[in-house]
C-alpha cells in the first residue's frame, strides 16, 4: 500500500504561468553572457584556446593541444564542437561569438529538459495530489505542468549556475548530458522514442565531455529505478532496464577506446580549510533550491522510507547525491555541483505543494529584499562610474580596477531600465493579492537571479571584461612589444589560459621554451643553436628558471606587465640579448 501523499492542491492552485512570461524570463537568463563579452579567466579562455587551434588547424583533432600542453580535463567533443562553430561561422562572427552559440543552445537545452523531466516525474500517480471527497483537486496535467514551471524556476534561481552555465567549457555540456539523461529516465514511462534517443545522447555525451564514470552512475541509478518501476507504469521496464545496461556498456568501451577514464578522487585536509569553503559552497551555490530540497525530503519522508523506489522523489535524490560526492571527493567542486543543480530543483518543486503560508511569505520577503538591494547597488555603482556620484563607490572602482575607462551604452541601458522596471511590476504583482498558485514561491528568486545576471551583463560588462579578460595585459604587452607582428615570442612557466590569450587577443606566435629550445644536438654533440623568436614572456612565478632550461644571461629585461586587477598575476617581458637595443 502506497503511503499517503503530503501534496494537497487544488485545482484553482494550479494555473497556468504564462507562456510569454517563462519564455522571456529563460530568454533574458541565457542570451546575457554570451553576447558582446570577452573570453574570461581561467576556464573559458582555456577551452576556447584549444578549439581556436583545432579550428585553426594548429593541432590535431584526436590529441589537441595549446602551446605544447594537452587539456586539463578530459573528453573532445566540447572542443569539437567548438571548433565546428568557429570553421562553420560567417566572417562577420567573430570566433568567441561563434563558440559561444552551441554552448548558448546547450544551456536551453537544459533547461527544456529540466522542465520536461519535472514534468513527467509530477505525472507519475505516486506524485498525485490528495484526492478531494467532493472532487476540485488539481488534475494531473494542470499538476505536473505547474510543478514543472516550479522546478525550471528553482534552477534558474540556483546562484551558482549563472556564470558556470556560460561558460564554453566541457562542464555545460556535461550539465545539458546530465539533465538529457534526468529527462529519459523521467519519460520512459509515458514515451519511448525521444527519451530513448535522450538517454543514448546524455550516457555518451557525459563520457565524451570527460565524465564517463558520472555517466555510469547516473545510468545504473536509473535503471536500477526503472527496474522498480510497477508493471501497471510501465509494462516493458525489463526490457528499458536490459537496454539501458547494454548502452551503459557501450559508453564505458567507447570511454575506454578514447582512454577517458581516470582516477580523479582527491583528498582533503582534515581539519583544514578545505571543508569549510566546501561548506560555504554547498551552501550558496545552490541557494535557494537546497532548503527547499531538505524541506521535500522531510515531508514526503514516507514514501521516500517505502518499499516503491518512487521515481519522482529517488531519482532527483540519486542525480544530487552522485553529484554532491563528485563535489566531495573531485576537482573543480563547483563544475562537480553544477550538475546536481537540475536534481535539487526538482525536489525544491515537490517543496511546493507542501508550503505553508507563513514559508512562503518568508521566502517572499527575503527574496524581495536580497535581490532589490542587490540590484540598487549595481545601479549605484554604475552611476558612480558614469558621473563620478557618488564619490566611495567610483573610488572602489578606480582602486580595484585601475587603469579602467568607463564605456557607455545606451542598448546596455535600456535593456537594463527594462528589466529593473519588470522586477518593480512584479514584485507589484505577488504583493498585491494572496495568490494561491503553488509556483508563486519560486517566482521572486528567478526573477531576481536573472536580474542580477542581466544588469551584470549589461550595465557592469565594460567593466567584467577588464576585471576577467586578459585583454588589458595582452594590450600593455603589445605596446612593450614593437614590431610584434613579424616576430614570435618564446613562453615559460604560462598557464594555459595565458597563451590561449595571448595568442587571440595579441595575435602572437607563441613557442614554449620546453619544446622549442635546441640546446645541445643529441646526434652529434655540436653546439646549441639559437632560437628565431626574440622575446621571452615568462610568468612570474616561474621565475628564474633552471639553468639547463632556459639561460637568463641571454636575455634582458624589458617590462613587468601586470593584470590590472590582479596584482599577483605578473608577465615578465624579455628580448634577446642581441636584439636588445644599448643601455645609453
Amino acid at each position: 500500500m502506497n503511503p499517503p501523499t503530503p501534496a494537497i492542491v487544488s485545482q484553482k492552485a494550479v494555473q497556468a504561468l504564462p507562456r510569454w512570461a517563462l519564455l522571456l524570463l529563460c530568454l533574458a537568463y541565457v542570451v546575457p553572457g554570451f553576447v558582446a563579452r570577452d573570453p574570461w579567466k581561467n576556464s573559458d579562455v582555456t577551452a576556447f584556446g584549444y578549439m581556436l587551434a583545432l579550428a585553426q588547424q594548429k593541432t590535431a583533432w584526436l590529441s589537441p593541444l595549446l602551446g605544447g600542453l594537452p587539456p586539463e580535463t578530459d573528453g573532445l567533443l566540447p572542443y569539437w564542437m567548438g571548433a565546428l562553430a568557429i570553421q562553420w561561422a560567417p566572417d562577420w562572427l567573430s570566433p568567441d561569438m561563434a563558440v559561444r552559440l552551441p554552448f548558448g543552445l546547450l544551456l536551453s537545452l537544459t533547461l527544456v529538459a529540466t522542465w520536461y523531466g519535472v514534468y513527467y516525474l509530477a505525472r507519475s500517480p505516486a506524485a498525485q495530489p490528495v484526492a478531494f471527497a467532493f472532487g476540485g483537486e488539481a488534475s494531473p496535467t494542470d499538476y505536473a505542468r505547474a510543478m514543472a514551471d516550479g522546478g525550471l524556476l528553482a534552477l534558474l534561481a540556483c546562484l551558482g549556475l549563472a556564470q558556470l552555465s556560460h561558460e564554453t567549457t566541457s562542464y555545460v555540456v556535461q550539465l545539458c548530458c546530465t539533465a538529457l539523461v534526468f529527462y529519459g529516465v523521467a519519460a520512459l514511462a509515458f514515451h519511448t522514442v525521444i527519451p530513448a534517443v535522450a538517454l543514448a545522447i546524455g550516457l555518451s555525451g557525459l563520457a565524451l565531455a570527460g565524465a564517463p564514470a558520472l555517466a555510469t552512475l547516473f545510468g545504473i541509478g536509473g535503471a536500477w529505478l526503472i527496474w522498480r518501476t510497477a508493471e501497471q507504469e510501465m509494462p516493458h521496464r525489463k526490457v528499458w532496464t536490459i537496454a539501458m545496461l547494454g548502452l551503459l556498456l557501450a559508453v564505458a568501451l567507447l570511454a575506454w577506446q578514447l582512454d577517458l577514464w581516470r582516477w580523479r578522487i582527491v583528498g582533503t585536509e582534515a581539519g583544514g580549510k578545505e571543508v569549510p569553503s566546501l561548506i560555504k559552497l554547498l551552501l550558496w551555490f545552490g541557494w535557494p533550491a537546497w532548503p527547499l530540497g531538505l524541506w521535500t525530503l522531510w515531508r514526503w519522508r514516507k514514501q521516500i522510507a517505502s518499499k516503491q523506489w518512487h521515481r519522482h522523489l529517488w531519482l532527483p535524490i540519486w542525480f544530487s547525491l552522485v553529484s554532491f560526492g563528485a563535489t566531495a571527493t573531485t576537482a573543480p567542486a563547483d563544475r562537480a555541483l553544477l550538475l546536481g543543480l537540475p536534481a535539487l530543483a526538482t525536489l525544491s518543486a515537490f517543496a511546493l505543494p507542501t508550503l505553508s503560508r507563513a514559508v512562503a511569505a518568508l521566502i517572499d520577503w527575503f527574496t524581495l529584499l536580497f535581490f532589490s538591494i542587490a540590484t540598487l547597488t549595481i545601479w549605484v555603482i554604475w552611476i558612480a562610474m558614469q558621473t563620478g556620484v557618488p564619490a566611495k563607490p567610483a573610488a572602489n572602482v578606480a582602486k580595484l580596477a585601475p587603469g579602467f575607462t568607463p564605456s557607455f551604452s545606451l542598448l546596455a541601458l535600456l535593456v537594463a531600465l527594462a528589466a529593473s522596471a519588470a522586477w518593480c511590476s512584479l514584485v507589484w504583482w505577488r504583493a498585491s493579492r494572496d495568490r494561491i498558485v503553488i509556483w508563486k514561491s519560486l517566482v521572486l528568486p528567478a526573477s531576481g537571479a536573472t536580474l542580477g545576471w542581466l544588469l551584470l551583463m549589461t550595465l557592469w560588462l565594460p567593466l567584467l571584461n577588464y576585471a576577467r579578460s586578459y585583454a588589458p595585459q595582452t594590450a600593455e604587452l603589445l605596446q612593450r612589444m614593437p614590431g610584434v607582428q613579424q616576430t614570435c615570442a618564446q613562453t615559460y612557466g604560462l598557464s594555459r589560459a595565458q597563451m590561449a590569450a595571448f595568442q587571440y587577443h595579441g595575435g602572437l606566435t607563441l613557442q614554449p621554451v620546453a619544446e622549442n629550445k635546441t640546446s645541445t644536438s643529441l646526434s652529434n654533440g655540436g653546439p646549441a643553436q639559437p632560437l628565431s623568436c626574440p622575446w621571452l614572456l615568462v610568468d612570474i612565478a616561474s621565475w628564474p628558471a633552471p639553468a639547463d632550461v632556459l639561460n637568463a644571461e641571454e636575455w634582458v629585461p624589458v617590462a613587468t606587465v601586470p593584470r590590472p586587477t590582479d596584482k599577483n598575476d605578473q608577465v615578465l617581458l624579455f628580448k634577446r640579448a642581441e636584439a636588445a637595443p644599448s643601455a645609453d
